[in-house]
């Protein structure tokens, strides 16, 4: 079988995503990320039964077996005078939370 992800294809995908990545680092998750397509090329020619329902980790979800939805609830949180003393920085009533330094993409 023939490698999805080729380097070029690697390369490009880690310059979309801005990563820094020596060289073995690099082919050694493409090797990965190979493997893991072609487990999920293996798990997709698994035959299986059309009229086998769709289930998440093995249990049908269905109303008789689900509870049912409830409904939202506002409640208000008693102690706020106990919850902002836990917080570094407070003004007004409000937790100031630091700047988050970022860097522009091209």
């Amino acid at each position: 079988m023939t490698e999805e992800i080729s380097p070029e294809l690697f390369s490009h995908l880690v310059e979309l995503a801005a990563l820094e990545l020596t060289a073995e680092e690099g082919e050694y998750l493409r090797k990965q990320l190979n493997n893991q397509l072609k487990a999920i090329h293996e798990l997709e020619s698994i035959p299986l039964d059309p009229a086998t329902p769709v289930a998440s980790h093995g249990v049908p979800y269905s109303s008789k077996s689900s509870a049912p939805i409830r409904a939202d609830q506002l409640a208000g949180f008693v102690d706020t005078a106990r919850l902002l003393s836990c917080a570094p920085v407070v003004e007004d009533n409000y937790i100031v939370v630091p700047d988050i330094p970022h860097q522009q993409l091209k």
